[in-house]
Order: structure tokens, then sequence, then C-alpha cells
């Protein structure tokens, strides 16, 4: 590993290149920050990443033919350019990732990566995103490292050595967090729902946002809980210093907390520094249906845009408007229906935040993406009950479905699915 200023890491970058870069709170904003200083002398190079926190100097409108944004996965920061054209969006699983890398449809002549210092043997640790991140490392041509003491020390598959870097800037940086805020009361309610059909001894995978947060203060009187998720966030600190999470009972990896990356407060990395408890794995592994099936008492639990009356789910776009991402959701989705006694969840309020419209609908927005399809969907829970939809008929489905919905809908979606003969 060769230390160099960051104009010397970033020099080697050519027009027409394609680099992917580490996200999440790890994001490596410096090298991003460096390359931009270049952009008038490239054309057309390729940053590939998931959902990057921080101010993504590349997908500025005065970056266009310069940079070229393909997103895994849209966070905020790159909604505006995926809708103005000026960046792309590859719906792909969450699992999959790693493989568009190693069969080369996402060829990558450069990783951007941020991690800790060498320890004693030479091996730096990725910190908070593993994901698809370490498989880059091996199939990148070149590998450019922030070495970053402000970031945690994680354990499991998280470690690059040095050997494999090629060249590396010195920054200190904390981590980018995230801090959902207080659940509201309808998240509290979907919480108190959600909470009673998860079984002492379940492992759960939960993502970030006020109703996870709710969740976890709903599972107060849970006991030994484990953790299998692909997000990691400040709520199971929470559970594990309140002795709920345990991982005692898990069927794998126990006594383990399981994910492929983190996004929180300091609180929630500061907690998963050296600490063996908690092993960062890469997302092939922690998104694998055929590991995640191994829970017998699986627990999933994920959002959603839309719920039509059928049981489709879409989670990745408001109509046209792409706004997220496949993600993992049904990575784990299917997992945890395939597991003993497994469960999915889809979570979400019974309508957007004005109240003006209903989340329940019955027929998805024109252009919506279809993330959760009918046939895999199990059960949806709003802040008015439970529907249960595995081996339901439509109409069975409309009619749970409409019980869930907002009261001031719940008449039109009735009338719209009887003039649809679902009912």
């Amino acid at each position: 590993m060769r230390i160099v200023t960051p104009a010397e890491a970033v020099a080697g970058i050519r027009s027409g290149d394609q680099i992917f870069v580490q996200a999440e709170a790890a994001t490596p904003t410096e090298l991003l920050n460096a390359l931009c200083t270049r952009a008038p002398e490239l054309e057309d190079v390729k940053i590939v990443h998931l959902h990057a926190e921080g101010p993504a100097p590349h997908m500025a409108p005065e970056m266009a033919g310069h940079f070229r944004h393909r997103a895994l996965f849209i966070g905020p920061n790159a909604r505006r350019a995926v809708a103005e054209g000026r960046a792309e969006f590859i719906p792909v699983f969450l699992s999959d990732v790693p493989g568009l890398f190693t069969r080369g449809l996402v060829p990558l002549d450069a990783v951007f990566i941020n991690v800790t210092p060498p320890d004693a043997h030479g091996f730096c640790s990725l910190g908070t995103s593993v994901d698809a991140t370490l498989t880059a490392v091996r199939c990148a041509k070149t590998v450019i490292a922030q070495v970053n003491p402000a970031l945690p020390r994680t354990h499991g598959s998280s470690f690059v050595h040095v050997s494999e870097i090629d060249r590396a800037i010195e920054v200190n940086r904390p981590p980018y967090v995230h801090d959902p805020g207080a659940p509201g009361e309808v998240e509290r309610r979907i919480a108190d729902y959600v909470a009673d059909l998860i079984p002492d001894g379940a492992t759960l995978q939960m993502g970030i946002g006020a109703i996870p947060n709710a969740v976890g203060m709903a599972l107060r009187h849970k006991h030994d809980l484990g953790v299998h998720t692909e997000m990691l966030t400040d709520n199971v600190v929470d559970l594990v210093e309140a002795g709920v999470v345990t991982g005692a009972r898990k069927d794998l990896d126990r006594g383990k907390v399981v994910a492929t990356f983190m996004m929180g407060t300091q609180r929630l990395y500061d907690f998963a520094d050296d600490n063996p408890m908690v092993e960062m794995r890469e997302v092939d592994y922690t998104n694998d249906t055929a590991v995640i099936r191994r829970f017998r008492r699986m627990r999933s639990i994920n959002s959603a845009i839309e719920v039509d009356l059928t049981g489709q789910v879409c989670a990745d776009s408001i109509g046209w408007r792409l706004y997220s991402g496949v993600g993992g959701q049904m990575d784990f989705v299917r997992g945890a229906a395939l597991a003993e006694e497994g469960l999915s969840i889809i979570a979400l309020p019974s309508t957007t935040s004005d109240g003006r419209t209903s989340r329940i609908v019955c027929t998805l927005k024109e252009g919506a993406g279809v993330v959760t399809t009918r046939a895999h969907v199990q059960t949806v829970v709003t802040e008015w009950g439970v529907a249960h939809l595995h081996g339901r008929s439509v109409s069975e489905r409309a009619r749970a479905l409409t019980a869930i919905a907002h009261p001031d809908f719940r008449a039109d979606l009735d009338c719209t699915a009887r003039g649809r003969h679902y009912l």
C-alpha cells in the first residue's frame, strides 16, 4: 500500500473507466472529491454504487458528460440525477450484486474504499460496509483506499490486506450518521402488531426508519432474539443492551449479530468497533435465501410504497418515478417464507404522511415497480391491523387488505374491488 496525495490517488482514472464506490455510511467522499477535480479532463467515467451517504459531487448537474452514476440502489442524493436522466438505475436483487462483478457483467477498472489503518498483520477493516465491496476489491484492476482511523474496526468478512491496496490517502472522517428520529403514534401502532408476530427465539431482519425503530421498542419483553440482516441500526444496540438480542437460539452463527452494512448514529459505530459479537459478512451470504431459510423462526420486516388489493408490493418507485431500488426485500421475503416457521412481513402506514392518499390501493400507479409479487407476499401490517395473505384467494386478499386500510378509504376500495369482480 502506497500513501499518496488525493490527486495522485485518482490520477490513473481514465475516460470510459468504470469505478465501484463503497457506499452507505462509509462513502469515501475525499476520493470522490479528488476525482471530481479532474472532471474537465475526463469523459464518460461510470461510477457504480449502492445508496451512498454524503454530498455526491459526481452527480452534480455540471458533472454530466464527465461522470455517469449507475445506481444499484437509488439514495436520496441520487433521485434528481436519475429523474433527469443524468444517472441510470440497475434493478437487481442485493444478493446478486457481487455476481455482476465476478461474472463480468459490470467490469470494474477501479474501486474506491474506506478502511481502518492496518493491524499488526497488515489487515484493514472495511468498517461499516462490506456488502459487495469485498468482491469489488477482488475483481477491480486497481484498488484505491481512504485509510481512516475514525471508522469502526469490524469483524467477520470485513478485511482487506494492505497488499491488495494499490494507492491510499490518509483521512480522519467519522462515518456518516443517520438518526431516524422518534416514531410517532402510527409507527408505534404498527410496531405493536408486528411484535405480536415475533416469537421468542426468532431471528430478525429489519431495515432503517421510524417503523423498525418502533418495532425495536416494542420487542423489549421478548427473549433470546437473534439478528441476521442486511442493515444494522441503533435499535439492535438497544435490544442487545436490554438483553433481548442474545443470538443464543440462532440456528446459524449462534451468538452473533450478522449484517452486511450498518447505518445509524455514532453510538452504533462505537458498539460495533472491535466487537466480536458483530460480524459483517458479504451480501451474497447475508441475503442468500439458502442461508436465510436455515433460521427456523426467521422474521423479515420490510416496507412498501403501495400495496394493491391482490397483494402486489411496490417498493422502488412512485409510479414511473424511480425512487429507491429492489434492494434485499425479495431476498428476505423469500428466505423467511421458506424457513420452517418463518414469516415475512410488509409493514407500512395506511396513508401518505398528509393522510390524503391511501397506500392500500386497488391498482398500483401506472409504471409502479412490483418488487414483491402477489405470489411471494405473506403478511401485510398497517396501524389498523394484520392481513395474512399467503394461501388466500384474490377476493380474500381484497377483504383482508381493505380491513387494514384507513377507514376513510375503505368504502372506495370495497366499491372498486366489487366493480372488478375481486369481491
